[in-house]
């Protein structure tokens, strides 16, 4: 009997199951290879907020408010400055950037 309802399980594995060890004794797991959160629809979910924020940054802001605000939270690829960085930057006060966030 034990060996007839093992034969059902023959095909499937677990991811705790070790592939390969290391010199140093330490065990390679099929978790440590395969990913085991699937986070597909967060990320598809935050790179169309992203595109959005940018758009609207774009089509409601003048040019010197969307200046800062890309600079300010490093919107388009950018590196996010300090406020101290972007008023220096654009040649206006800390506290004029400190309004546009």
């Amino acid at each position: 009997m034990y060996f007839r309802s093992r034969k059902k399980l023959q095909g499937e594995v677990s991811l705790n199951d070790s592939l390969d060890s290391a010199a140093d004794g330490e065990s390679l797991y099929l978790m440590d290879v395969v990913g085991v959160e699937d986070t597909m629809y967060l990320d598809i979910q935050d790179r169309d907020d992203c595109l959005r924020v940018r758009k609207l940054v774009h089509e409601c802001l003048t040019e010197r408010e969307e200046e800062v605000i890309t600079s300010r939270y490093g919107l388009g690829g950018r590196m996010p400055r300090t406020q101290r960085e972007v008023a220096k930057k654009l040649g206006i006060s800390r506290s004029y950037v400190s309004r546009r966030n």
